[in-house]
């Protein structure tokens, strides 16, 4: 007699697999706090945050790493030959499943708690939380250990530290750091971005944590000096640039790059070499 198996049936043989799996594999902490069992080599890397896609690129990492996210467009050539399981809010489960990894990266902040949670059931999922050049430091570690390339990893950390410990500091002025339009939302305490700033001496004007909305009335009671436009998540144009300007004629208003204030993978060897180049830009 021919046996159908229900979804339940089907998901608990998956998941006695999995167990089954697992309980040869050693065990890591992530970033929080959360035991996940990792292969000792991980050999299908999926990753779920643009800035630690481009930090597996440059441990080398290109063969082992199968799928990537729609934001994740570094390294560039990696869009036409890696998997796109969605984007970094919308993941296809089904295509992740499909990919059967070994190791999920992913991030606190970046992905959604539900599906990281579905997938931790079924694969090893390591989550990452970082809001301090500190955090990104240890999570750039912590990667290398978990991939095999710690020696990379450390030296990569290494550059760094040091680039960051010959940053020439100037007198701080008062930053608002806009994210998004409609509403306006600002980078506030207790985010990677408001630490970028500090490291460069800015100050930021949102006392608020995480990602405040403001009006344009709470944009003329902060009073920055100046308004920085990210180029990510949300792409501002010249006509925001023209709003602000008439809600703070005094200010000043530029476009900065995101990726220097928001990545804290390999990327965060390239922003003392941006930070010059905007200084030089807001005395101009």
């Amino acid at each position: 007699m021919r046996v159908l198996y229900s979804h339940a049936m089907q998901d608990f043989c998956i998941y006695k697999i999995y167990l089954s799996f697992v309980k040869h594999m050693p065990i890591v902490v992530d970033q929080l706090q959360r035991e996940v069992s990792v292969p000792e080599v991980p050999r299908r890397i999926i990753s779920l945050v643009p800035s630690q896609t481009e930090l597996l690129a440059y441990l080398g990492l290109d063969q082992q790493v199968v799928g990537i996210t729609k934001f994740c467009v570094h390294p560039k050539d990696w869009g036409g030959r890696k998997a796109i399981v969605g984007g970094t809010k919308k993941l296809d489960i089904d295509l992740i499943e499909g990919l059967k990894p070994d190791l999920i990266i992913a991030n606190k902040e970046e992905n959604n708690k539900e599906d990281i949670t579905l997938l931790a059931k079924r694969y090893p999922v390591w989550v990452s939380d970082v809001v301090t050049l500190s955090d990104a430091y240890t999570m750039i570690k912590m990667l290398g250990d978990l991939s095999n390339t710690s020696t990379k990893a450390i030296v990569l950390v290494q550059r760094i530290e040091d680039r960051f410990a010959k940053l020439k500091s100037f007198p701080a002025e008062r930053v608002l750091y806009l994210i998004w339009r409609k509403p306006w939302m600002a980078a506030g305490q207790h985010t990677f971005i408001n630490s970028m700033l500090e490291e460069a001496s800015f100050k930021n004007v949102i006392d608020a944590d995480r990602y405040p909305v403001l009006n344009d009335e709470d944009i003329v009671r902060l009073n920055p000096s100046l308004v920085f436009l990210t180029s990510e998540p949300y792409p501002f144009k010249e006509k925001h640039q023209l709003e602000l300007q008439q809600i703070l004629p005094m200010a000043k208003v530029i476009f900065v790059d995101g990726e220097m204030f928001s990545w804290y993978g390999s990327r965060l060897l390239q922003f003392t070499d941006y930070l010059p180049l905007l200084i030089k830009q807001l005395k101009t």
